[in-house]
């Protein structure tokens, strides 16, 4: 064999071995990541918010997201967005999952590589929307896409986080390729949308925030 052959077999073989590795890398996270979600979720229904089971889980995912987040933006510093070949079916999915569970800080950190991402068709729009709204939210401002949901302790119950024009918000989820707002809320979190419900509840909430002022 040739140097140049031996050289790019060599370079196609470590490519191949980087990209498994990024794959195995991406599974534990995402395991170590929605584990406990999936399981504090499920526990919640049964035994109510306040269980110490479900706080129990809650402890564990608060835990192992720090680890998460460390491993992700190293990721992200080191190969830029990855591929959907490079990330695996479910990479940018873990990818997504553990910035939409960090701060602020660090999902506008990662925003402009999120919208990149979207333009180079290396990652859905629906991802890059879940981290707009969180941001929204996480700044006190109205979300624009509908992807968020509030636990409010004073009824007990969720709802969704108020939404900027309520009656436009299909038409804003329809121009980047999404479900309606009914769709996604009933198959995500078993809610019922209601338009005149949430009209009334962006309105107070738009009051609320002049009020404060």
């Amino acid at each position: 064999m040739s140097c140049s052959c031996k050289n790019k077999s060599e370079k196609i073989s470590k490519t191949s071995e980087n990209q498994e590795n990024l794959i195995a890398n991406l599974d534990t996270i995402w395991r170590a990541e929605q584990g406990p979600i999936t399981l504090r979720d499920s526990l919640m229904k049964i035994y109510g918010t306040e269980s110490e089971l479900v706080k129990e889980q809650q402890a564990i995912y608060e835990k192992n997201h720090i680890i998460n987040e460390r491993k992700v933006k190293n990721i992200l510093d080191k190969y830029g967005w990855p591929t959907k070949e490079m990330a695996g079916e479910q990479g940018n999915w873990t990818i997504c999952n553990v910035i939409q569970h960090s701060d602020n800080t660090v999902r506008i950190q990662y925003l402009p590589m999120m919208r990149q991402a979207v333009k180079e068709k290396k990652l859905e729009p629906r991802f890059l929307v879940r981290a707009e709204d969180r941001i929204a939210t996480e700044r006190g401002d109205l979300q624009i896409y509908g992807g968020q949901m509030k636990y409010y302790p004073e009824t007990k119950s969720f709802n969704l986080w108020p939404v900027f024009e309520p009656e436009n918000i299909d038409k804003r989820r329809t121009e980047i390729g999404l479900d309606s707002i009914a769709i996604f809320l009933k198959n995500r979190f078993d809610f019922e949308w209601n338009l005149e419900e949430q009209i009334k509840r962006t309105e107070e909430f738009k009051s609320e925030r002049i009020n404060q002022k």
